[in-house]
């Protein structure tokens, strides 16, 4: 049975107890974000995450770009016609690794001992461009990794740029090895393989996906690596949109909420067993915090039947080639 978690020493002795029995209790936050509002965004999270821990979670989930909030925009209207003081408003609240407020995040996981996996928007401290980026925090307040999605789906393209094969690294914790892709990198079969051949037990998989396609994708996943998988949704409706928004009579055009309804993003956060059977959700239209204890133990048993980088792998007929190198936009060669 599993302690409730408290913070500082009390929750990394939760850790060390779910580690030796196997388990870990994991709390899937679908939650609503404030639009473009980084600080209000990081104050829902500490909130949410003391939640969580209260409860005993251990390893704490939130959505994709849920700091400062989806680009709505970019589906419920013409693409670049008139959003220039939105995009103001993403770059301006966007995170940059090693400022402030990555250090509040951070802060959020040290607070409460528990790992932190949080999607934002992020930039450069000297760039533009948008990255849609997954931060994995430890319990001692580390940024332990990123991920930055290498591929933007359809109208993603227009805010935010590719990442590269440096950040598809698996994340070793005291109790299995977390990983994962963004949304619909999901469907990229080698992202998934180089991402297995690491040894990933538990898939994290924020998203903004919603729809039964998606939860059937999440037990393909599950199944196909014998790993447990968390896909995790911001829940957002029309009412939910601040007031002082600018141009807010714009962002959700009537013929846009009259065809697609006012949850604009209606969740679908699940949780999903090894075999593929669903254990949690999906939750919709609704905020929920999703709390589940895993067994690791089962993930080296069903393995058993089927490991698809070990015994049920042909490396003599397939191979992969992953770049794993950083691609700077300046090299320079010389002395300072």
């Amino acid at each position: 049975m599993l302690l409730p978690a408290t913070q500082g020493d009390d929750a990394k002795q939760v850790l060390r107890r779910a580690a030796a029995v196997g388990t870990v209790r994991v709390a899937a936050v679908q939650a609503a974000y404030v639009l473009m509002d980084r600080d209000a965004n990081i104050d829902r999270i500490r909130a949410l995450t003391a939640e969580a821990a209260a409860q005993g979670a251990e390893l704490v989930v939130f959505p994709e770009a849920f700091v400062p909030g989806t680009p709505i925009w970019i589906d419920t209207r013409p693409i670049w016609n008139g959003d220039d003081e939105w995009f103001r408003l993403l770059h301006d609240n966007a995170i940059v690794v090693g400022s402030t407020a990555c250090d509040l995040l951070a802060d959020v996981a040290s607070s409460y001992g528990v790992w932190l996996v949080v999607g934002v928007q992020e930039r450069e401290a000297s760039g533009s461009s948008i990255y849609g980026t997954v931060m994995y925090f430890s319990p001692e307040g580390e940024l332990a990794e990123r991920h930055r999605k290498l591929m933007p789906t359809g109208s993603e393209r227009t805010v935010w740029g590719l990442g590269d094969g440096s950040t598809l690294n698996v994340v070793p914790t005291p109790f299995g090895r977390l990983g994962g892709l963004i949304c619909w990198e999901n469907y990229m079969p080698l992202a998934r393989f180089h991402l297995y051949a690491q040894g990933v037990d538990v898939w994290l998989a924020p998203t903004l996906a919603p729809g039964d396609e998606w939860v059937a994708t999440m037990q393909h996943l599950a199944r196909e690596n014998r790993m447990y998988v968390i896909g995790v949704n911001p829940v957002q409706h029309v009412d939910m949109l601040p007031a002082n928004f600018p141009n807010r009579e714009d962002l959700y055009p009537a013929e846009f909420v009259e065809e697609s309804g006012p949850w604009i993003e209606p969740g679908n956060t699940v949780v999903v067993a090894p075999t593929g059977k669903i254990i949690a959700g999906p939750v919709r239209e609704r905020e929920e915090t999703v709390i589940v204890d895993l067994d690791l133990n089962k993930v080296a048993a069903t393995r058993r039947f089927m490991d698809p980088v070990g015994h049920y792998n042909r490396p003599d007929v397939f191979q992969l080639r992953v770049n794993t190198a950083r691609q700077a936009p300046v090299e320079v060669i010389g002395e300072a």
